[in-house]
């Protein structure tokens, strides 16, 4: 199963949530495209979740146009979204116009372990 994993660009996304990613069991069970893990030129997210993509995890922590772009394009293309965020951040509203399947998280375990069971049920639809 191929991911998409979206995300703002205020953050530290490398160590925060690559690392947690691929040092899981999850990186070993799916395949997934962390579209700035070698590089900073733009990814063609579009064409990708159109073409390639099964799951998008989107990191909607911090505001970012460019994040909702892709989870616009995500929602037109009818792949499913997995909208993750810190608990002591507060999400846009608009989220929940494109996905219902919400993580609030506070350490990376608990990340992993909510993101497991949220593969688990879309691997099975």
């Amino acid at each position: 199963m191929n991911i998409y994993v979206a995300h703002s660009r205020a953050f530290d996304f490398a160590q925060d949530l690559y690392r947690p990613l691929r040092e899981s069991s999850l990186n070993e069970e799916y395949t997934f495209v962390l579209p700035h893990e070698t590089s900073d030129d733009p990814f063609p997210s579009k064409t990708f979740l159109v073409e390639k993509a099964d799951v998008m995890i989107a990191e909607v922590s911090f505001p970012s146009t460019g994040l909702g772009i892709e989870l616009g394009w995500a929602d037109a293309y009818n792949v499913p979204i997995i909208a993750i965020y810190k608990k002591s951040e507060k999400p846009s509203g608009s989220v929940q116009a494109v996905t219902d399947r919400l993580i609030a998280y506070e350490t990376n375990e608990e990340l992993i372990q909510e993101m497991q069971k949220q593969l688990a049920t879309i691997k099975r639809a």
